[in-house]
């Protein structure tokens, strides 16, 4: 049974996700489809490179990832297939490939070749949707592609280490739905700078000097609920994914606010961390 998994900025207010996965369905009804997000700020790269990189391996290989951000072709946005880490992705070389697959080498990189399909206003639907339907039959990429080798190449906006290594500079890189603030500071170059070192997370106005295990590691239970840490305090921890991540415990961004809205960050804001 194939599965094939759709990343897009649609939304979930317009018919578009409906229709892409009704079709899928229609075409091959054996298929399993999952959303890994349709909630994509529209056209932003880095958001949907993020959210793919770090759930496509909960996938098993061969499955099928549709990447519906930004997917107008034009002669500078070909329509593309790659297959990498034993996964196929389906997208418009736009950049988003180049930033999931930093770390991998691609196995296959296509060009899609699908007759007069170039200019079609809905090409998720028109062209990425059939050429996965191909792959989830059992379908080999070269029916439909062409070997290519002009992948856009973004890059990742990395942290910067300055004062001798004793700050790293790094940068808002996604909001979730609680309002949890990611950014590119990853685990491994936070250890690999701290040296065991008592350190300071700037963001704006707020300093944090302790990294939580998870989100209720700041309460203390041994303490009188009313001289506890809890609800509505600022953390930090290292999410599932390994990226610094900054929160509010039990934030709600319709009610009680998140990170985001509290602290006042926004994507690709400053967090700093010094080692003192």
């Amino acid at each position: 049974m194939a599965l094939i998994t759709l990343t897009t900025d649609f939304g979930t207010k317009d018919h578009f996700a409906a229709v892409v996965k009704g079709t899928i369905l229609k075409e091959v009804p054996q298929t399993t489809v999952v959303d890994i997000s349709h909630q994509v700020a529209p056209f932003n790269i880095q958001e949907c490179a993020y959210l793919v990189k770090n759930s496509y391996h909960a996938f098993p290989k061969g499955s099928i990832h549709i990447v519906g951000i930004d997917s107008e072709w034009s002669p500078e946005n070909e329509h593309i297939i790659v297959l990498v880490d034993g996964h196929y992705f389906i997208s418009a070389n736009n950049g988003v490939i180049s930033l999931i697959t930093s770390e991998k080498q691609p196995e296959k990189l296509m060009v899609i070749n699908l007759p007069n399909t170039d200019f079609t206003s809905f090409p998720v639907l028109d062209i990425f949707v059939p050429v996965a339907c191909h792959l989830a039959r059992g379908g080999q990429p070269e029916v439909l592609s062409s070997p290519f080798t002009q992948l856009k190449e973004l890059r990742d906006f990395k942290p910067r280490i300055e004062n001798n290594g004793k700050t790293i500079i790094g940068n808002v890189i996604y909001i979730d739905n609680y309002g949890n603030v990611v950014t590119n500071i990853q685990k491994s170059t936070f250890e690999a700078y701290r040296n065991g070192r008592e350190f300071e997370i700037n963001a704006r106005r707020e300093k944090i000097y302790t990294i939580e295990k998870s989100y209720n590691g700041i309460v203390n239970y041994e303490l009188d609920k009313n001289k506890r840490k809890g609800p509505g305090d600022l953390l930090a921890l290292f999410n599932a994914a390994d990226y610094l991540e900054l929160a509010i415990f039990k934030s709600d961004l319709n009610t009680v606010g998140g990170a985001s809205t509290l602290i006042g960050l926004h994507y690709r804001d400053i967090i700093t961390i010094n080692f003192l």
